[in-house]
């Protein structure tokens, strides 16, 4: 029983060891410590725009395009933020979806007009090929993402 136990605590120190390893770093080197939960970032605004933080997640959804962005899952159901990333010089496959993420950036506030947010519609109809109708925006709307520095993937 004894050879057992040591067994299974070997099996999964060495497994822990080996998951850490096979992290693919994206982007610069990540800097800080302490991570802050997208549930947080969005209880609170005002608090950390312009600032850099850590989120961790699961990455929920990646663009189908040039994987210039990616959607990370908040530690809140039905949440998310966007990771977005400059075009070309973080490039994320499309396989990293599903898998975990500690990612780093600086957290922005994006206003959009009424009219805006309805060229956008048109811009994305086009480019996906599905439909869209102008008349189902009736405002404009405020959105917050992570302008993406760098990330780990796992």
């Amino acid at each position: 029983m004894k050879n057992l136990i040591v067994f299974l605590f070997i099996t999964v120190l060495v497994s822990s060891v080996s998951f850490a390893q096979t992290a693919k770093k994206y982007g610069n080197k990540l800097t800080l410590k302490e991570k802050t939960p997208v549930s947080v970032l969005f209880k609170n605004p005002a608090k950390y725009v312009g600032k850099t933080v850590l989120v961790e997640g699961v990455i929920v959804n990646v663009c189908e395009k040039r994987g210039c962005w990616i959607e990370i899952s908040s530690d809140k159901e039905f949440e998310k933020i966007r990771f977005k990333v400059e075009d070309g010089v973080i490039v994320f496959p499309m396989d990293t979806k599903g898998k975990k993420i500690l990612a780093e950036g600086v957290f922005e506030e994006l206003v959009y007009t009424k009219e805006e947010l309805i060229e956008q519609g048109k811009h994305q109809a086009k480019e996906y090929g599905t439909p869209f109708d102008p008349s189902s925006i009736t405002k404009g709307k405020t959105e917050y993402r992570l302008k993406g520095l760098g990330a780990s993937v796992n």
